[in-house]
């Protein structure tokens, strides 16, 4: 890779981090009620930062990059931002971070929030953890997925309140690597934003990547620039298959 590939991409993806301020889904719909029980909205004192989605009753998987954003707690059980209880469905966090995490640029953007209590999950919600591979999968090309988020529905436009969702296709990673002129870092998936004009925007980051409509295999970690008028280059994911053992070691310990 050029020196001055490196220089500009590692620029585009700081300016990515830094402006993670809300999810935005293009070309969504708003989430059907009582579906997608394990989505979690990941705040500090502002407000929602960050998507991110419960594994355990004890931990919400995000991206690692989220944690520039100062992030104080979760909020679980709620499709609408402007219905939290703040008594019940918010939860204090202890920031997990790979190890590995640098920068965006190089990989490793996983992060695990470890709750300040245990969620109350129940057989018909509202809140229920989704499932994570159990070993390390390869995803198809065209195979069709889906993302969702709170946030603005187009470029440059204002949060939603309600969670939108939009259905994408995998992309073939090999391809994906091309359309990027090989600058992507290990352990990703693309989807979306390439081929199709639906995807996610700067700021759905820590978002699940979900395939089959009942396992979360990726984590929205980064797009091209701010350009959302897709479709361009792919968007990519943090591929969690690739992340078990560090994964594991921390769900069970239940400490970071």
């Amino acid at each position: 890779m050029h020196v001055l590939h490196k220089v500009l991409l590692f620029h585009v993806l700081i300016c990515l981090g830094q402006n993670a301020l809300g999810s935005e889904i293009i070309k969504g719909t708003k989430a059907k009620k009582k579906s997608m029980l394990y989505m979690a909205s990941v705040q500090n004192k502002k407000g929602h930062v960050c998507g991110g989605f419960l594994v355990s009753e004890d931990f919400v998987m995000t991206a690692a990059h989220c944690v520039n954003q100062n992030p104080t707690s979760v909020v679980l059980g709620t499709h609408s931002l402007k219905n939290v209880n703040d008594d019940t469905m918010r939860y204090s966090i202890k920031k997990c971070k790979h190890p590995d995490y640098k920068a965006v640029i190089s990989g490793n953007d996983i992060m695990l929030l470890q709750l300040s209590r245990k969620a109350h999950l129940g057989k018909k919600g509202p809140i229920k953890p989704i499932k994570i591979p159990s070993n390390q999968i390869k995803l198809k090309g065209k195979q069709k997925c889906s993302v969702a988020g709170w946030g603005a529905t187009k470029t440059n436009g204002s949060n939603v309140d309600e969670l939108q969702v939009v259905d994408i296709p995998v992309i073939n990673l090999e391809t994906c690597q091309k359309m990027w002129n090989d600058k992507l870092p290990a352990n990703v998936v693309c989807a979306g934003g390439y081929g199709t004009k639906k995807g996610f925007c700067q700021g759905d980051s820590g978002g699940p990547l979900v395939c089959n409509g009942k396992m979360a295999v990726g984590i929205v970690s980064f797009n091209s620039n701010y350009n959302c008028d897709y479709p361009n280059v792919p968007n990519v994911y943090t591929d969690i298959s690739k992340f078990l053992p560090w994964i594991k070691n921390i769900l069970e310990k239940k400490r970071c």
